[in-house]
């Protein structure tokens, strides 16, 4: 039991991790507590564990990898199209569907501080990201008569700040109590060499622990329990503003197919890229990294003339309530992942750091994928489903969003 100082420093040196001590002397006693608090609710042996076993070598044989079967939106002929529409409708109309947004993330990258969702678009009339969801969720109602629940997942970095933007904007005039916040859980973030790094001189430093989380995170806030009304939930990110996020063609071929889990995905346009595509490994479905792919397999077609491997995951999954209830009882692997974090060096002075010096762990949603035999891919045109908005450089910006959202939905675009 790490039930005094003394227990709780033999506890670190045998992790190896007795330098989260070093400035114990120099705290005052509220800052003690909070160190020795935070100290005793972390599992340093699973961190210490995660490190090691993260240096594994992970790569996979190309024999293991096999196609996975998808369906093409664009291909589809307009009398099936007509029938998965049907039937997705009728889920809709009976507020059997649920969207659940996954926001845990800060607006950084876009020189925002504050929650990324509530960073705003320059359309005609300002809107974050978290009302264009809504306005979909509102359009819904019109539509069908029916306000559908909206889960959203937040972070211990961003939580508060997004619950007091809601009340500020009076919930976009959805239903209040259609609405639930529940938080990502985090692990502590280690340097290269698995030390783990201080935020602070009493704070350890923390990071979101993935995408992943979001299944044990719904449980451990009790909301399983608002989920009697609910058969399918709709799962994507809060950066993507074009993605259909209820879809009754999707809902409809998932239900056709009798599947319990689905995905979007988006053609992938250079077959040498390093964006992980879907395929099987073991007859099990995953993404897989291209490094492990031959390059007769990356190039790889079907006797329809179509590539076999270049189906890229665009964070939007559709599942049913039975396999999402599975999921929180499930643990998920994580994954390492190299960041950029300051930190508090060994002179007790923060340090400011200009390229990544530390790792994260993070569990990946798509590793709930294996566990389910029936699963259904649909491929939707990028300039239809997918503009991301990561930053104010590259490919996907505010600015490119915006383009492609107001000519989709035929909005008159902001004249300068």
């Amino acid at each position: 039991m790490l039930n005094n100082l003394k227990h709780i420093n033999k506890h670190l040196k045998k992790y190896n991790q007795e330098h989260l001590l070093y400035f114990y002397d120099k705290l005052t006693d509220e800052e003690k507590k909070i160190l020795l608090k935070q100290i005793k609710d972390t599992n340093i042996k699973e961190i210490t564990n995660l490190y090691k076993k993260s240096f594994r070598d992970y790569s996979i044989e190309s024999n293991r990898i096999t196609p996975l079967k998808y369906y093409s939106k664009t291909l589809m002929e307009d009398s099936t199209k007509k029938n998965y529409v049907s039937i997705g409708e009728e889920i809709i109309k009976n507020g059997k569907i649920a969207v659940l947004t996954m926001a845990g993330g800060q607006g950084t990258r876009l020189g925002y501080k504050g929650p990324k969702g509530c960073y705003e678009l320059d359309f005609k009339e300002k809107k974050s990201l978290f009302e264009v969801i809504c306005d979909k969720l509102k359009e819904v109602y019109s539509k069908y008569g029916v306000y559908l629940k909206w889960y959203i997942m937040t972070s211990v970095d961003n939580d508060f700040k997004t619950k007091e933007y809601f009340e500020n904007k009076n919930y976009f005039n959805y239903p209040k109590d259609k609405i639930y916040f529940f938080k990502q859980d985090t692990l502590p973030i280690v340097d290269k060499n698995g030390k783990i790094i201080l935020d602070s001189l009493y704070k350890i430093k923390l990071g979101s622990n993935g995408n992943g989380d979001v299944f044990r995170a719904f449980a451990k806030h009790k909301l399983q329990n608002t989920l009697d009304d609910v058969d399918w939930i709709s799962v994507s990110g809060i950066d993507n503003i074009v993605l259909e996020i209820i879809d009754p063609l999707f809902i409809g071929l998932t239900i056709y197919n009798k599947s319990n889990v689905a995905s979007k995905s988006i053609q992938k346009a250079d077959l040498e890229g390093k964006d992980y595509v879907f395929a099987k490994v073991d007859n099990y479905v995953d993404l897989v990294d291209p490094i492990n792919f031959t390059e007769k397999q990356k190039y790889e077609k079907n006797t329809e003339g179509l590539y076999l491997y270049n189906q890229m995951n665009i964070l939007s999954h559709l599942f049913s309530k039975k396999a999402f209830l599975k999921l929180t009882k499930l643990k998920l692997p994580y994954h390492r992942a190299f960041k950029k974090n300051d930190y508090i060096d060994n002179t007790g002075m923060k340090v400011v750091v200009k390229e990544p010096n530390s790792f994260k762990f993070e569990k990946f949603i798509f590793d709930a994928f294996k566990y389910f035999n029936n699963f259904t891919l649909l491929e939707v045109e990028e300039n239809e489903e997918f503009a991301p908005i990561k930053s104010f450089t590259g490919k996907y910006t505010p600015e490119t969003a915006i383009e492609l959202y107001c000519k989709k939905y035929n909005i008159e675009p902001k004249i300068e």
